[in-house]
């Protein structure tokens, strides 16, 4: 049974700067668009990073939740931590056994997920989803479109390493999600770190004033003077491992 990072999420108030940043600056290309969310007030795009997918969303209209997030976080920013598994009914009665309500169901075509309610988990909008066929990494996954194999591009970016959550309690936090997720947590000097398949879930402080969220998303990446470069160029805030995007902070290490 695996459980793998397939997809974060970020929020923004206008959603063409944030794309085209993450094109300019990342190399990045847009597989789809899904219309299905506009049914939550929303539009959005889909970005392939190697076998996983960074999506923004941004609100159509006023009332949504994802406005109301906008708003409580201050702006623009992480808002999803979204993982597949090839054993759905398995999580859907894991989470009812320790506390966790499914805020919604998610079922259309060959696609079924969970949501998670935000108040039971901390930290971000969980969800956890499968995709019939999906178990290879690079067949189907009905949230990216019938095509996004076409649109990966990897010249500076080859794929996800794994998420930063920030919180003024980052250990309760992690042992949560631990629960949730049946996976151990180790400790990694102040932060707490929970492995997925493969890539790992960070736990950290908060200290820029926005509260709980998903502040940050590790990538793999083959040109950082590319990225560094094109994040100039483009006035995101740069530095030598990291650059700003949408109120997120997409980072890499450095060879030693």
């Amino acid at each position: 049974m695996y459980l793998r990072l397939r997809q974060l999420c970020l929020v923004a108030s206008q959603l063409e700067p944030v794309v085209q940043q993450l094109t300019q600056v990342l190399g990045l290309a847009v597989c789809h668009r899904d219309p299905a969310v506009a049914q939550f007030g929303l539009h959005n795009a889909l970005l392939p990073v190697g076998h996983s997918f960074v999506e923004v969303v941004a609100p159509l209209r006023e009332g949504t939740a994802a406005g109301r997030y906008l708003q409580r976080r201050g702006g623009d920013g992480g808002y999803m931590v979204i993982l597949d598994t090839d054993e759905l009914p398995h999580w859907r009665q894991h989470v009812a056994s320790v506390g966790v309500r499914i805020a919604a169901a998610l079922a259309m075509d060959d696609y079924e997920g969970a949501q998670l309610h935000p108040q039971d988990t901390g930290g971000a909008l969980l969800e956890i989803n499968s995709t019939r066929g999906g178990a290879d990494l690079q067949g189907p996954y009905w949230p990216a479109g019938p095509h996004w194999q076409v649109a990966v591009r990897s010249d500076r970016v080859s794929g996800i390493a794994g998420a930063v959550l920030q919180s003024d309690e980052p250990e309760r936090l992690a042992r949560r999600w631990a629960q949730i997720l049946q996976r151990s947590v180790q400790r990694d000097g102040d932060d707490w770190l929970l492995p997925l398949d493969p890539a790992v879930l960070r736990f950290t402080a908060a200290t820029d004033g926005r509260g709980e969220g998903l502040a940050g998303i590790e990538l793999v990446v083959n040109d950082a003077d590319a990225i560094q470069r094109s994040a100039q160029a483009a006035g995101c805030p740069v530095r030598a491992d990291a650059v700003h995007i949408g109120g997120v902070r997409f980072s890499w290490r450095l060879p030693a």
